[in-house]
């Protein structure tokens, strides 16, 4: 039995359209225009507050902290009452999650965004089911890529990090991997702002079709 963790915005739901949508608001909000879906996409890996600081830089506007926190609310405020708007899951991700839980993997969440928020956005799409523990930035009070988050997602499912792998799509969810000595697959659907082949994960897929194939050909590795 293995405990795989993966990573939530980009890798188990397209989250970006309400996301950047959320932003947008944010900024036109300030006076400021609004971001290209391309441009934006790129920006979600850090979570709320990374997308608010990353945008704020790319439009040049300089912003104290206080500043920051005030969007940040904002931002949390709205997007909560919004967050399955159009976000959906990646296409094949359910009949995936129950063919590796019948299998009898542990199945967890451990991403940048709040736990919270997580918790809804799964309930809201009814995938909650799957997993046995959901972790976010401010469950363990430290974000990806501090390896502690990936650790502690590990153990509060039940697991060990011997025998776990972490399915994410980003280069935050590499390092955080790598650091928690974790094998990752990566997803070359997400958000990374770089071609994902380029950070070396042990293994890519373009589908949840392949992640079964997968996990074998990293287990095998592993042993």
């Amino acid at each position: 039995m293995l405990t795989l963790v993966f990573d939530l915005d980009g890798t188990l739901i397209d989250t970006a359209p309400d996301l950047i949508d959320t932003l947008n608001l944010i900024l036109a909000q300030e006076r400021l225009p609004a971001m290209p879906f391309e441009a934006a996409r790129k920006l979600i890996g850090g979570g709320a507050r990374g997308m608010i600081e990353k945008a704020l830089i790319i439009e040049g506007r300089d912003c104290s902290k206080v500043e920051i926190d005030r969007m940040f609310g904002a931002f949390i405020a709205h997007y909560a009452e919004h967050i399955a708007d159009r976000s959906r899951p990646f296409p094949h991700l359910e009949a995936t999650l129950e063919d590796l839980a019948a299998q009898g993997h542990r199945l967890a969440v451990c991403t940048n965004k709040l736990e919270w928020l997580s918790r809804r956005l799964l309930t809201t799409l009814q995938l909650d089911k799957y997993f046995a523990t959901i972790c976010g930035q401010d469950t363990f009070a430290v974000m990806k890529p501090n390896p502690e988050i990936l650790r502690q997602t590990i153990m509060r499912a039940g697991g060990a990090a011997a025998q776990a792998i972490m399915v994410g799509d980003s280069g935050t969810d590499i390092r955080t991997a790598r650091a928690a000595s974790v094998p990752v697959i990566a997803v070359d659907f997400g958000y990374t702002e770089v071609p994902i082949a380029s950070l070396s994960p042990d293994r890519i897929i373009s589908s949840f079709n392949e992640l079964a194939e997968a996990i074998g050909e990293v287990s095998t590795r592993r042993t």
